[in-house]
């Protein structure tokens, strides 16, 4: 998120040589990773980390430990307003920082910082009452305490607008009764941003309503969400007259879609700005590696699927490059972040057919034998890509609509009251 009232840029030399002060202060330089010798090292490549519970509380319990060092000394939020501990520079500083920081063995915290810092902190900033963000931002932004996104639920998945949670005002509280799913980082969250339906009469964009959800308030249920990775990065989040006060509302009643596109807009640029650890090992050298252990160099169909997938690589990398230049100028970038996230998942998904093509039956069987079996992580967590921060299809509407100016869909019902237009008969009760 560009600040909306940045201090004078500093030179990004004297920046890059304090953030490297800060650095060596505080942490150890990182050996280079993809530098691993073929069958040396950790051969391990996955989206989600297939973690134990007891290892999933060490991880999060070092990514706070970071993101205070961070806060403390200034790093903990580039583009953040100076009286929430911000530094109020531009997303190509936090750009250039993240950059440096990735040079260095620090502990991972995105459990943090994706859904957290990335799009609940920047909707909290924008639509919360002022009282309600000095109480929550430094928190977040410092690791004090850790954000999750309430939104989706087993009927309103893309349809977002067609959420059926409900929240039904108490005199100065709110009631909140429904089921959310797919919950990222649900299970060690403090706060969450969570949809409701607070007018069913009215059109279903325009019924919605935002708040700041307390996870530790009695009637909120956290239940995970085994994946066939065998993680269980996802959760399903039950809310049984869960009381909400009003000041806890994000923007206006029945104003909750603005904030919503706030959240999802900022949600986009950070999946489609993603480097994640599989494509840090999607590399010429690693992937021709493969194919010369595995005796298939020699197969011109596999090199020419190998070329297509690097090059593809490339083009993600060249198009958050233009939109880092687009913020460098001061101005939003376009459609690169979208085309980029459509891109990101589906480069994910080519490469872990590519990997299944040339392993053939050793990467469903753990044969033992470095960098084979490894692969099936991938293989299985892919899909996921193409359905997280909007699926394929809605990426594709998008693009359709806003850049190609094509019309919109006309199944969709945007003008009928909510409670009278046609939906899945599936319950989002809390009891169930």
């Amino acid at each position: 998120m560009v600040s909306t009232n940045p201090e004078p840029e500093r030179g990004l030399d004297e920046f890059v040589a304090a953030v490297r002060e800060f650095l060596h202060s505080n942490a150890q330089p990182r050996t280079e990773q993809n530098a691993v010798p073929w069958g040396s090292g950790d051969d391990s490549v996955n989206y989600f980390p297939n973690k134990s519970a007891e290892e999933e509380r060490k991880a999060v319990e070092a990514a706070k430990a970071w993101q205070r060092i961070r806060y403390d000394n200034g790093w903990g939020w580039i583009t953040g307003p100076k009286r929430y501990g911000g530094r109020e520079l531009t997303s190509i500083h936090q750009m250039t920082y993240s950059a440096v920081e990735s040079e260095y063995d620090v502990p991972d915290t995105s459990q943090l910082s994706v859904v957290g810092l990335g799009m609940v902190g920047p909707t909290i900033l924008a639509h919360a009452q002022q009282h309600i963000s000095e109480k929550y931002l430094p928190a977040l932004y410092r690791g004090d305490i850790i954000a999750c996104q309430l939104f989706s639920e087993p009927a309103a998945g893309s349809d977002l607008a067609a959420v059926e949670t409900k929240a039904v005002r108490d005199g100065d509280e709110w009631i909140l009764s429904g089921q959310k799913v797919w919950t990222s980082a649900a299970q060690h969250s403090d706060i969450g941003e969570v949809l409701c339906r607070t007018d069913p009469h009215a059109p279903k964009h325009h019924g919605i309503t935002a708040f700041v959800v307390d996870m530790s308030a009695p009637g909120v249920e956290v239940r995970p969400l085994r994946q066939m990775t065998g993680g269980a990065e996802f959760n399903e989040v039950f809310l049984s007259e869960v009381r909400v006060p009003d000041d806890h509302r994000l923007g206006e009643v029945n104003g909750g879609w603005k904030v919503a596109l706030t959240t999802l807009m900022n949600e986009r640029d950070v999946v489609g700005g993603t480097s994640s650890g599989p494509e840090r090992a999607l590399t010429a050298e690693r992937l021709s590696a493969l194919m010369r252990a595995t005796w298939t160099w020699d197969d011109r169909a596999l090199r020419r699927d190998l070329s297509e997938l690097l090059a593809e690589t490339m083009a993600v990398a060249c198009l958050n490059d233009v939109a880092a230049r687009t913020i460098e100028t001061g101005h939003s970038p376009g459609p690169e972040r979208s085309v980029a996230k459509l891109m990101h998942g589906r480069n994910l998904t080519r490469a872990a057919h590519f990997v299944s093509d040339v392993l053939g039956p050793r990467i469903i069987a753990d044969t033992g034998e470095w960098g084979t079996f490894a692969w099936a992580d991938l293989l299985l967590a892919t899909p996921a890509m193409r359905i997280l921060g909007g699926t394929e299809e809605i990426m594709k509407n998008i693009l359709a609509e806003q850049v190609l100016g094509l019309p919109k869909d006309p199944a969709i019902d945007s003008k009928s009251p909510f409670n009278q237009t046609r939906r899945s008969t599936t319950s989002t009760g809390a009891t169930r």
